[in-house]
Order: structure tokens, then sequence, then C-alpha cells
């Protein structure tokens, strides 16, 4: 993952929301389909996908995808 278009195209094809780059900043609540079980497999994906693990309570904070984004290449 290299971009933050990279990241919406693994929320949008891993997990199978419909989310674009007009999506990065909505609040998660307001994401069509988003939930809590999307948040722990995205976590999941990131995980395998960088090798490294990543803040559980940096990813609970964050309230857009954007913010999850930044959680993921932040480390």
């Amino acid at each position: 993952m290299n971009s933050i278009d990279d990241f919406i195209t693994l929320v949008r094809d891993d997990l199978g929301l419909s989310v674009d780059d007009t999506d990065v900043d909505r609040p998660l609540g307001e994401v069509a389909g988003w939930d809590s079980v999307h948040l722990i497999a995205l976590l999941t994906l990131l995980e395998r996908g960088t090798g490294r693990s990543l803040s559980l309570p940096a990813a609970l904070e964050a309230t857009t995808l954007r913010g999850l984004y930044d959680v993921a290449v932040s480390g």
C-alpha cells in the first residue's frame, strides 16, 4: 500500500465496501456498511500487508478512513 488510493482500493476490494476517495474524510459511522467487524478485518489485512503490528488504541481513536490510513502508514 503506497497511497491513500491503494488503501481505498483495499477497503473496497477486500472488505467489499462501496467506497471511493470522497469517503476518506467522512466519519466512519457515515460510511455505507461500516461496522466494528470491518475495523478488525481491516486491521488484520493491514498488519498482514505491512508485516508489522498496528496500534489498536490509535485505530480505535480514528474517526475516518484517512485516520485509519494514517495509523497504517505510521505503524
